[in-house]
């Protein structure tokens, strides 16, 4: 079992590898989409000795879409993060995998091309051409996620915790609209947009040198059915930190640390994962929604 988890200052990573986050994931931005925070190569280089004095990993993410512009720069890039002695990357653009292995770069890599990651047939594809794991869409069921499981040949990532993207655009949408309006733009990424119809809406929408990025309403929350999905073979969680900060982040994954360890021993009771899911519930941002996505959904409802 392994518990991914995003890190947004090389502070809070030493204190989420200190609790016992098996995985750090990092990364800059002009490579990797989403990111709580963009690393320079130092912060990079310090991050990795830190988790490593620690036993645990660093997965960079290199799953940017590529436009001609980046992907000149992203062989020096993987070059760097192999001297810096990463333990994995992120990637979606079989470009870059074709780049990896035409200059020798052997760093391990963990396919992630967002939403197209929907069957077991497309992971094992690039299993059979050197992907270690894989990270799957963020629109699958339970049912789907089983007969997932129960197909591929490595391991696969689920999202158990945090926010969902649901649009991407190049363009600096927000950006664009401001200088419409003549309007001076909010600064951060506290900016949401509602539907006309449904005032209760509030989907995130930020900008980074990737463009325009619109996050769901709600953001996921496993924890209650940790149990079911260990049971069917989903024993690589990850924990996404980009709209919950600081250590009201470190905290919830400290709730998913002690669940793992609690499965590990079958331990785990239904009384414990409703009052870690209790706690969980008082550390999550005040201002944002919780529920479990496409998770119970039945796959024949979901349009």
């Amino acid at each position: 079992m392994e518990i991914v988890a995003t890190a947004e200052s090389v502070e809070q990573a030493t204190a989420l590898v200190k609790a016992g986050v098996d995985t750090l994931y990092i990364g800059k931005d002009e490579f990797g989409l989403r990111l709580p925070a963009s690393f320079t190569e130092n912060e990079i280089i310090e991050i990795t000795k830190i988790a490593h004095e620690n036993g645990s990993q660093v997965c960079v993410a290199v799953n940017g879409l590529m436009h001609n512009d980046r992907i000149k720069e992203v062989v020096s890039y993987l070059q760097f993060l192999e001297t810096a002695k990463v333990d994995s990357v992120t990637v979606g653009d079989p470009g870059v995998i074709h780049l990896m292995k035409k200059n020798n770069i052997e760093i391990p890599f963990i396919y992630d091309a967002q939403t197209l990651v929907t069957s077991a047939k497309h992971i094992n594809f690039w299993a059979k051409r050197g992907a270690k794991g894989a990270v799957l869409a963020r629109e699958l069921t339970f049912p789907e996620l089983k007969e997932i499981a129960n197909q591929v040949s490595v391991p696969v990532e689920l999202l158990v915790y945090g926010a969902t993207c649901i649009h991407h655009s190049k363009r600096p949408l927000v950006e664009n609209y401001y200088n419409f309006v003549e309007g001076e733009q909010p600064s951060g990424k506290d900016i949401y947009v509602s539907e006309p119809k449904k005032p209760e809406t509030h989907y995130s929408i930020y900008e980074d040198i990737n463009g325009t990025h619109v996050f769901a309403t709600n953001d996921i929350n496993l924890l209650p059915h940790i149990k079911e999905i260990t049971a069917a073979g989903l024993n690589q969680w990850k924990l996404d930190g980009i709209f919950t900060r600081g250590e009201r982040f470190v905290e919830i994954a400290k709730l998913f640390i002690e669940a793992k360890k609690a499965i590990e021993s079958n331990s785990c009771t239904e009384e414990q994962l409703e009052k870690w899911n209790e706690q969980l519930l008082n550390l999550h941002p005040e201002e944002r929604t919780l529920d479990e996505g496409f998770f119970l959904k039945d796959p024949s409802e979901v349009q």
